[in-house]
């Protein structure tokens, strides 16, 4: 059991660029010592092809020579090895009849939709999240020989991937942290399909969709937050007009005089307003006068 943990943490580890060109070289000394070792029938075979082709010169030459793009590379087998030299493009390259195959390889970018994944979140919440993944090849030989059909296994991997990654995260964080968790998705996939000669370039989550049920409780619950503020302030502006109020009171207070002017203010006001309104503002002291007189009457 140990021995397998300890395998296991190695073929996941992560691969630098030096390691990448060992790799190589060790692909590339791998393939010749293959060429080296088709045997006495398979030098028979190739001397045989050569033969042919320089019988049926020069028909043999539109079979022979192929041309892949700038964006493609060809890998070659012979006799069922790979050809020394790694992968051929761009432009021309020579193949024998009969003994030769290849495929062509594109290290275009390429974009593709992770279907829809339910995930429970880590405070069990069930979402539905879909996501965009940018990768590339990046060694052709690798992506061919390592790995039966590297796009698939991308795709398939992707949503795996997802799928765990989110596992392990809130609905909160998923809602307000998208730039965190897609950068682990992308470096858990680029981690992943390094062996295979594909680079993840980027993860991006698309949409996060929450059930109905979930979605009424959170307005609910942001529209209750919204009304509870609103009477907060509300109640905070109250208290400050009422101190304002206080603080206009005890200066009218100390000036008798303010307060005739506070009736022609608001004299002027109504007016403005509905002109066919007239208002004739009476002294307060005037009625004092009165209201002695009837009292010592009375």
């Amino acid at each position: 059991m140990e021995m397998q943990k300890m395998t296991s943490k190695q073929e996941f580890r992560p691969v630098n660029q030096d390691d990448r060109d060992d790799t190589h070289g060790d692909s590339t000394r791998l393939t010749g010592e293959r060429e080296s070792s088709i045997g006495v029938c398979g030098h028979i075979l190739v001397a045989v092809s050569w033969i042919v082709f320089v019988l049926t010169l020069p028909i043999s030459v539109w079979f022979c020579i192929k041309v892949v793009q700038e964006y493609e590379r060809a890998v070659i087998f012979r006799l069922g090895c790979l050809l020394h030299g790694g992968a051929k493009g761009p432009g021309i390259f020579f193949i024998l009849p009969c003994i030769d195959a290849y495929q062509k390889v594109d290290l275009r970018t390429v974009t593709f939709d992770v279907p829809p994944q339910e995930i429970l979140s880590r405070d069990s919440v069930t979402v539905a999240v879909d996501a965009v993944v940018y990768y590339r090849i990046t060694n052709p030989t690798i992506s061919i020989t390592n790995v039966e059909d590297a796009q698939r296994s991308t795709r398939l991997l992707a949503q795996t991937t997802l799928r765990n990654v989110l596992g392990t995260k809130t609905l909160q964080e998923l809602l307000a942290d998208r730039e965190s968790v897609s950068f682990q998705m992308q470096s858990a996939l680029d981690e992943a399909t390094d062996l295979w000669g594909i680079k993840v370039e980027r993860v991006e989550m698309k949409d996060v969709r929450l059930p109905v049920q979930l979605q009424r409780a959170m307005a609910a619950e942001a529209e209750a937050s919204r009304e509870a503020k609103a009477k907060v302030i509300a109640a905070e502006g109250e208290r400050n007009a009422s101190r304002a109020l206080k603080e206009a009171a005890d200066v009218l207070s100390q000036a008798p005089s303010a307060l005739q002017l506070r009736y022609l203010q608001t004299l002027n006001m109504i007016s403005a307003e509905k002109n066919s309104t007239i208002v004739f503002p009476l002294p307060i002291d005037l009625l004092n006068g009165f209201i002695q007189r009837d009292g010592t009457k009375l």
